[in-house]
């Protein structure tokens, strides 16, 4: 049964998460919707516009996984909608995916209240926008139930193939790893 994924891309996202966890998944044979928060061509944090598959209202809300890439302003611009919020509740509430990275932890998902009590781990300094029942935790990637959030742009990689891990098991994850590192 095939996996359906949803990479939302907000002005200011960081490019190397996005376009790595979407170029990942595919990989993996995943079908990934790259949806634009606010249109389909969509500017990251350093000035890279990517084109997203379709705008987010058309995209659905069936999905195995989440994906929030961090960077600023893209984070607190995810943060400030109402649809993010509604699909980051439902989709957690239905116990699917919910992977963050960077910014997007601390950004996005803390103010939703559903990494109260978890572990978590975010962009260096972030950590603070936790919930005192957060329990930071400084490494790369960090998965707790259905939460996996990671730390940033140099982190990337091993976020995405935690993500496949989850999704479709170890053992695609790391011949997908393995190719990308074989360079």
């Amino acid at each position: 049964m095939s996996k359906n994924a949803i990479v939302i891309l907000a002005e200011g996202f960081e490019e190397i998460e996005a376009v790595t966890c979407i170029d990942v998944l595919r990989r993996a044979n995943i079908n990934v919707t790259a949806a634009g928060l606010s249109g389909t061509l969509v500017k990251g944090s350093h000035g890279i516009t990517l084109a997203a598959d379709k705008k987010l209202e058309q995209a659905g809300s069936d999905f195995d996984v989440l994906v929030l890439p961090g960077g600023m302003p893209g984070a607190a611009n995810l943060a400030a909608s109402d649809k993010v919020n509604t699909l980051i509740k439902k989709m957690n509430g239905e116990g699917k995916i919910i992977a963050a990275i960077c910014a997007a932890p601390a950004v996005v998902l803390a103010p939703t209240g559903i990494l109260n009590y978890k572990n978590a781990t975010c962009s260096t300094g972030m950590q603070t926008n936790f919930d005192k029942t957060t329990k930071f935790k400084n490494e790369r990637v960090v998965v707790d139930d259905n939460l996996i959030t990671s730390r940033g742009p140099g982190t990337a990689l091993s976020f995405a193939l935690t993500i496949v891990e989850k999704l479709i098991g170890k053992e695609l994850a790391q011949k997908i790893g393995t190719a990308a590192l074989a360079g």
